[in-house]
């Protein structure tokens, strides 16, 4: 994944100017949005894409900055009130939850330097949601890093411990770590219900036919993509910083699934789920009740 922004250009025939758009170079992004963005999906607005990793996405959001982005659940409480959840595109799960990684198998986090791609990540929530629990004396230091660099650096002994997603899931034994603890299983075990990780967010200052709009693209896009995978190939793979294809498929296949084209009753539950949660422990402000409307 890079690290900063880098700026593409989409196409498409609805929109007076092209929507600003952000998300990030990972496979499920670019597979989820590649017929948008190519102005396939018809009546959609055109987008102009940027490309950029989560941490900075949530920070686009939380300064107000583009019209659409992917950003973390996490982030939702402190942009909700200019932002409105879209009900689609994003990424929630089963078994696609964050990991805690170690050079060393049972390393004990208590007092540890733990890496983490952004303290406002769905992923860092989970994490401090298992480590209230699990870690009764405490992690030590939160360092964040960007994604591609948690596993050296737990790798080369300059922090005790990663909190990494995505890809990782299936690459990290190549780095010698260990899997200390899921964090997907251990929200699973305990609610029940789906891990909310990615959502898709847009300005409420478009209104509510536009949000409508938007909605219905995100939607078509992802179905396109899965009535045709081929043809959005050279898209995924040109932005995936030379992943192997296979990892790149594995990667698709976890992340987008049918929460990516309906949120549903699981999906809003698990978002609503997690925020309450996390607003209990007071990790993040408590949500209006008809936040998470999208207009």
């Amino acid at each position: 994944m890079t690290s900063q922004p880098q700026p593409a250009t989409g196409a498409g025939p609805a929109a007076a100017r092209p929507l600003d758009i952000a998300y990030s170079p990972c496979p499920n992004d670019t597979f989820v949005f590649e017929a948008w963005a190519h102005g396939r999906v018809p009546g959609a607005p055109g987008l102009d894409v940027t490309f950029a990793d989560i941490d900075i996405t949530n920070g686009m959001a939380e300064r107000g900055e583009f019209d659409i982005l992917k950003v973390s659940y996490a982030v939702l409480p402190y942009v909700l009130d200019e932002y409105a959840l879209l009900p689609c595109g994003g990424a929630l799960g089963r078994g696609c939850g964050p990991l805690v990684l170690t050079k060393e198998a049972g390393t004990d986090l208590t007092g540890r330097t733990v890496a983490v791609p952004s303290e406002r990540s769905t992923a860092y929530l989970l994490f401090r949601l298992w480590a209230a629990e699990m870690v009764p004396g405490g992690v030590g230091e939160i360092v964040v890093l960007p994604f591609h660099e948690i596993m050296p650096a737990v790798r080369d002994g300059k922090v005790d411990a990663g909190l990494v997603i995505h890809e990782a899931r299936f690459t990290y034994q190549n780095y010698g770590l260990h899997c200390l603890a899921d964090m997907g299983a251990h929200w699973e075990s305990t609610t029940g219900l789906p891990i909310p990780l990615g959502a898709i967010i847009a300005k409420r200052s478009l209104g509510a036919e536009t949000l409508r709009l938007l909605a219905d693209a995100a939607r078509t896009s992802v179905r396109m993509a899965w009535d045709d995978p081929e043809v959005s190939r050279p898209y995924v793979l040109e932005h995936s910083q030379e992943m192997d294809p296979a990892v790149a498929d594995q990667h698709i296949g976890l992340y987008v699934n049918e929460f990516t084209a309906d949120l549903g009753e699981d999906g809003y539950a698990a978002v609503r789920g997690l925020l309450t949660r996390a607003a209990a422990e007071g990790l993040v402000p408590p949500l209006r009740h008809d936040a998470l409307r999208s207009a």
